[in-house]
C-alpha cells in the first residue's frame, strides 16, 4: 500500500471515529493497567463488569495487595485465566509500592518488568495512559492489518514494526485505537462488513464480502 493511500485511509478512519479511545473502563493509570492485564484473552465488556465491582473497593497498588489472591479473585473469577491473572496482578502490586512509588512506570521496560505485562500490554498503557504514540498489535489491528495491506506481517512483532514505521505521524497517537475499534465493528474476523466499511475502496483485502 502506497504512502498516499495509507494517508487517505487513516482520515477516513479518523473522520469516522472521531474520538477514538479504550473501551475498559479506568479512571487512573493503574486502573488501566490492572484492566490490560485482566484483558488478555478476555472482552473488554466482560472485563468491566469485573472492574466495576471491584475498583470501588480496591483501586490503588495498596488496596489491592491488601485483598490477597483469594480476595482479588473474588471480583475476577468471571475473567479467564483468573488464577493467573490474580497471581501476577498481586505481585505487580508488590513492585509498584516497593520499586515504583506505588505509580505506573512510563518507560516500556519498568513496564515490562511487571509479571502479567508484555510488549502488548506495555504499549497499550503508554499509549493510553501516557499519551506515546505506541501501538499494540492484538487480534483485531493484526487482522486489519494483513487484510488492507496497510502493515502485512506474519508476526504481532512483525506488524508493529511495519505499523510504527509507515503510520502518518499525524494519526500515530489514536492509530492503536482506530485499527482496534474498526476490526471490533467492522472488519470483523468472520464476516468482515465491507460494504458498510469507509475504507472499502483503499482495502487491498482480495475477498471482500457484499451486504
Amino acid at each position: 500500500m502506497n504512502k498516499q493511500k495509507r494517508f487517505e485511509l487513516f482520515q477516513r478512519l479518523s473522520e469516522a471515529i472521531p474520538n477514538p479511545e479504550t473501551e475498559l473502563n479506568y479512571s487512573s493509570p493503574f486502573e488501566l493497567l490492572i484492566a490490560v492485564i485482566l484483558s488478555a484473552q478476555a472482552t473488554d465488556k466482560g472485563v468491566n463488569k469485573a472492574t466495576d465491582k471491584l475498583y470501588p473497593v480496591a483501586n490503588t497498588p495498596e488496596a489491592i495487595f491488601n485483598l490477597g489472591e483469594d480476595g482479588l479473585k473474588h471480583y475476577i473469577k468471571t475473567i479467564g485465566l483468573f488464577n493467573t491473572k490474580g497471581s501476577n496482578i498481586i505481585k505487580t502490586c508488590k513492585l509498584l509500592i516497593d520499586q515504583h512509588a506505588s505509580q505506573v512506570p512510563q518507560t516500556r521496560a519498568e513496564l515490562e518488568s511487571l509479571p502479567g505485562v508484555g510488549r502488548k500490554t506495555a504499549n497499550v498503557v503508554l499509549n493510553t495512559a501516557f499519551g506515546v504514540p505506541t501501538i499494540a498489535v492484538d487480534t483485531h489491528i493484526y487482522r486489519v492489518s494483513n487484510r488492507t495491506k496497510i502493515a502485512a506481517g506474519k508476526t504481532v512483532l512483525e506488524v508493529e514494526k511495519k505499523l510504527d514505521k509507515t503510520v502518518p505521524k499525524e494519526f500515530k497517537l489514536d492509530a492503536h485505537h482506530l485499527l482496534i475499534l474498526h476490526g471490533r465493528y467492522t472488519c470483523i474476523a468472520r464476516k468482515p462488513r465491507c460494504g458498510s466499511c469507509v475504507i472499502e475502496d483503499l482495502c487491498e483485502f482480495n475477498k471482500k464480502t457484499v451486504v
